[in-house]
């Protein structure tokens, strides 16, 4: 399990600090977690500090590993990371790209397992076929996936991804978090979702940002995602109703600024 404790992390302005979010303590369970939020309550933010990529305050723990005192190659070990922007530019082939996400393990010479597992995860995310083709020939939802399959291909403990799903069409969309939803048991992936729909279907745990710095709760979608949750945190009136697997599916029906007639 991974968690941060009072986290606290502010951007440096000319009129002097801009706090993200104080003191944050969050909880992230084995499976699939997905954090919510509008836009501004610092979900990307959170995610670069996990991965140690801005001078953050407070803990970050992976069970009893202090994730926070690591150095780059052992973090790197435990976690992939995979931003919001895309590499737009590259010679390498798609299979040339994945296997660059198994530089931590690969020796001065490519092993048949290390091949055997850049294809096996273009074969699950249904792009193998890709496997010759230039990065640069690429489709920006092509792109989209064989970065990450990068992310993956290592089999890391921790994978974080900022809006994997930005670019993708619907078919692709479900058919990753499908695979998110079904990686192997004991991996936590923590993704920044926007499509509460997507979330609610297949999140195993999800955390919600108040956009004030602060944690507005946390738990099962059925939990978190409610009509109150998205009248106080996103500012819509919404219904919110169950499928037979008790997932939520939410009907936006108006912003909460709008003046009703």
């Amino acid at each position: 399990m991974l968690r941060t404790e009072n986290l606290s992390f502010s951007y440096k302005t000319k009129k002097g600090p801009l706090p993200v979010f104080q003191d944050l303590n969050v909880s992230f369970s084995p499976g699939f977690n997905v954090v919510l939020g509008p836009n501004g309550s610092g979900k990307s933010t959170l995610l670069k500090s996990i991965f140690g990529l801005l001078p953050y305050e407070g803990t970050v723990w992976y069970q009893k590993e202090n994730v926070t005192a690591m150095g780059i190659d052992d973090k790197t070990k435990l976690m992939s990371y995979l931003p919001q922007m895309d590499t737009s530019f590259s010679v390498l082939t798609v299979l040339e790209m994945v296997l660059l996400g198994r530089l931590p393990e690969l020796g001065r010479k490519v092993k048949d397992e290390d091949l055997h597992s850049v294809m096996e995860i273009l074969a699950s995310l249904n792009i193998e076929r890709l496997a010759p083709r230039r990065f640069t020939e690429l489709s920006g939802g092509q792109k989209k996936m064989v970065l990450v399959a990068q992310a993956l291909v290592r089999n890391p403990k921790v994978i974080l991804l900022d809006e994997p799903v930005n670019s993708l069409d619907l078919q692709k969309q479900l058919e990753l978090c499908h695979l998110l939803r079904c990686l192997e048991e004991g991996t936590s992936i923590i993704a920044v979702l926007h499509d509460l729909n997507l979330a609610v279907q297949f999140a195993h745990h999800i955390v919600v940002l108040n956009g004030k710095g602060k944690l507005y709760g946390a738990g099962s979608p059925r939990e978190t995602v409610t009509e109150k949750m998205l009248r106080e945190v996103y500012g819509v009136v919404a219904s919110v109703n169950y499928d037979k697997n008790g997932r939520p599916a939410i009907s936006a029906i108006r912003s909460t600024r709008d003046v009703v007639a």
